[in-house]
């Protein structure tokens, strides 16, 4: 008991940001020993230890950068080690934590339900245990289903059944966690005429990016547990929805307009299609590739860079400032110029500190970017594009890159790595890593005016 009362006390002196960036560094060190056993390396293999944690921090975050070549490196127990890892990264430290107290019949107190409440942004603590069982049920579910599907269509590329049901799985888990990890050297790029594997992996991805609130309610729309109840959508997944969807409207159209004339010419109009469908898909966060990044024109990359700075949405497997934020910043943008100081949307007023957030989320994500950008400037021989879309990618948790990572120094590895891990955790945290314990004020000065612009 006194061990038990030792802990707590020791626990409450840090605040749930602090605890969740805690329990990350701690996944990110159990993954470095595990990676680091001899038996998950091919035989003649050596990781020097700073690529082994480079590719813990890179899997534990779901992020897909990597400075190896993963099928050359690991073996079938590395291969499955690394899913393990994904696995626990994807989902997220308090989902799985959460799921063994529940496997242990541990009750789940006020301090568990606050971390699980920041881990995930939610804004209130009821039925947070009831979330975590949903969103285990509905990954598992989902990677399962992805998982038969892609095995029985990778048998035809494969000799046998094993290395089908491999990579059948290890590309389930992978894009559906948004890990942006591959089995091939090559991303995608040996099923670019593969549309059936393409569109699996952009519903995947997309499924893992859009929001584990989002599924729970689209589950609880297809089956209702009252049918003659009228459901009702919340103003989260209604937004997020469409935020998603623009963008990924907006990508796809971009690339096409750009690259017709450009790396699309000569190609027929499904080709054109799918690598602009996919691509903007799986920079919501994926990191897969049917295609070589480097022969895209110099506008799509900075599209790509945008793309992969938004990221994914809240309480989902990305990471970026989310689709919500950038929404939110928006409608900020459109409102106040036309005189407006409040937001409406979708016959609902979003909150004045939401609204304060997200800008102080993307000034703190572009504070981010720059300053590691002009760092890697001075330790990188490198174009700007390529060291900015790197940025992008690490900080939401993307993986694509244009070459640059295996070539990286071990500063700039460090940096790509600090990204990467605050992308995992979120800006949210990282701010309250920084503020720490939220402080009310006993007193207030008088206002006045300050000249803007």
């Amino acid at each position: 008991m006194d061990m038990k009362r030792t802990v707590r006390d020791l626990l409450n002196k840090f605040t749930p940001a602090q605890i969740i960036t805690g329990y990350y560094l701690l996944a990110v060190s159990v993954s470095v020993l595990l990676l680091s056993i001899p038996a998950v390396h091919k035989e003649g293999v050596h990781v020097s230890f700073m690529d082994t944690v480079f590719t813990a921090i890179s899997a534990v975050s779901v992020t897909g950068l990597t400075v190896i070549n993963i099928s050359d490196t690991y073996s079938t127990l590395g291969i499955f080690i690394l899913m393990f890892v994904l696995q626990f990264g994807g989902i997220g430290v308090m989902t799985l934590g959460t799921f063994f107290w529940m496997l242990l019949r541990k009750k789940i107190g006020l301090k568990e339900r606050q971390l699980i409440m920041l881990d995930h942004n939610q804004s209130h603590l009821s039925g947070l245990v009831q979330l975590i069982r949903e969103i285990i049920k509905l990954i598992l579910i989902i990677e399962l289903v992805g998982a038969i599907v892609l095995t029985l269509q990778f048998h035809q590329y494969f000799l046998s059944w094993k290395d089908a049901i491999i990579h059948g799985l290890f590309a389930s888990i992978s894009a559906t966690t948004n890990g942006g990890f591959d089995l091939t050297g090559t991303s995608l790029m040996p099923y670019k005429d593969d549309y059936f594997i393409q569109l699996v992996h952009i519903i995947l991805i997309t499924l893992g990016a859009i929001g584990f609130p989002v599924l729970i309610e689209v589950k609880n729309y297809l089956f209702p547990k009252n049918p003659g109840k009228v459901f009702r959508f919340s103003l989260f997944s209604k937004l997020t929805s469409l935020t998603f969807g623009l963008l990924l409207f907006f990508g796809t159209l971009s690339i096409i307009l750009i690259e017709s004339t450009n790396y699309f010419a000569g190609m027929t109009w499904h080709q054109i299609f799918f690598n602009a469908f996919f691509h903007s898909a799986s920079t919501r966060s994926g990191g897969l590739a049917t295609m070589d990044l480097n022969d895209y024109s110099l506008g799509t990359l900075v599209i790509f860079c945008i793309l992969m700075f938004i990221g994914a949405s809240p309480s989902s497997v990305g990471g970026g400032i989310r689709t919500t934020t950038f929404a939110l910043n928006l409608m900020f943008i459109y409102h106040y110029a036309n005189g407006n100081r409040h937001i409406k949307i979708f016959k609902r007023e979003i909150h004045e500190e939401d609204i304060i957030k997200s800008m102080v989320v993307t000034i703190l994500a572009f504070a981010l970017c720059f300053t590691a950008t002009v760092i890697l400037c001075i330790t990188e021989s490198a174009p700007l594009i390529k060291i900015l879309f790197e940025v992008c990618s690490a900080f939401g948790t993307t993986g694509l890159s244009l070459g640059l990572t295996p070539d990286l120094s071990n500063v700039g590895k460090c940096v790509i790595m600090v990204l990467m891990f605050i992308g995992r955790i979120g800006l949210t945290s990282f701010i309250y890593i920084i503020g720490g314990k939220e402080k009310k004020d006993n007193f207030h000065y008088p206002k006045e005016r300050i000249i803007i612009g």
